[in-house]
């Protein structure tokens, strides 16, 4: 455990000297969403019998962790890997793969956590407000681990930031605009529906919804975040190996 907060403790230090630079990238998107698609598309929308506002905040924030949590890890990892040599530093040192991978995805979970604490607070400012209870709590630890982890993932798998970009484009952006943030999953054909469904940010942005509409949270949606930081953990932990020298 120990080893675990030292690697937290790395990337706490590097954030302190970044704060400024993280926290303002961490507000830029969101804002931009909730201004482009919910004060100005959607100023006349209803879904579901509500302000279409209502409807896209919480996949606004949803999003937010899954960025934050994700890039916190994913650019931090492989620039350590492939451009300044540093990653291999853990790799030789006494520290299981299982600690490594955990203590990134725990470090890039509380980035992912301090944006959709900074991006919820803007909410409240402006009269726009989500219970923040137990279960919204509860989501936003799982959002921001599953996609941390996946960030650890892609990280140790891909060896150029070329690819690195590529599988931003190809994987993180489609998930934005498919999973239910901007619009129902009602909206999509049935095949593509399922499949969507099953992601990750789907069930996030469906759980916070729901806490939004003070309805009850599907139980379908712990258990795939939780499966899915499970899942990439294992699989980062096993790309992992290949570094081994």
């Amino acid at each position: 455990m120990s080893r675990i907060l030292l690697i937290v403790k790395r990337e706490f230090l590097f954030f302190r000297k970044r704060w400024f630079q993280v926290t303002g990238a961490a507000l830029v998107s969101p804002i931009l969403y909730a201004i482009a698609f919910g004060w100005g598309l959607g100023r006349h929308v209803e879904m579901h019998g509500r302000p279409y506002m209502d409807f896209v905040l919480p996949g606004i924030i949803a999003v937010t962790g899954m960025f934050a949590g994700y890039s916190a890890v994913a650019m931090r990892v492989n620039t350590a890997r492939v451009h300044e040599h540093s990653f291999e530093y853990y790799l030789v040192a006494p520290i299981h793969l299982v600690e490594l991978a955990a203590g990134y995805t725990l470090a890039g979970m509380l980035r992912g956590l301090y944006a959709v604490a900074l991006v919820t607070g803007v909410f409240f400012a402006v009269g726009r407000q989500i219970p923040v209870d137990a279960s919204f709590l509860l989501i936003c630890v799982l959002n921001t681990a599953a996609f941390a982890s996946l960030g650890y993932t892609a990280a140790v798998m891909i060896d150029n930031h070329y690819d690195m970009a590529n599988f931003s484009a190809y994987v993180m952006t489609p998930m934005v605009f498919l999973c239910g943030t901007f619009f129902s999953l009602e909206a999509l054909p049935p095949v593509v529906r399922t499949f969507v469904w099953a992601l990750p940010l789907s069930q996030a942005s469906s759980g916070l919804r729901a806490v939004a509409y003070g309805t009850e949270v599907s139980v379908w949606v712990y258990v795939i975040l939780s499966l899915s930081v499970l899942l990439c953990m294992v699989l980062g932990v096993a790309m992992s190996r290949k570094d081994m020298p």
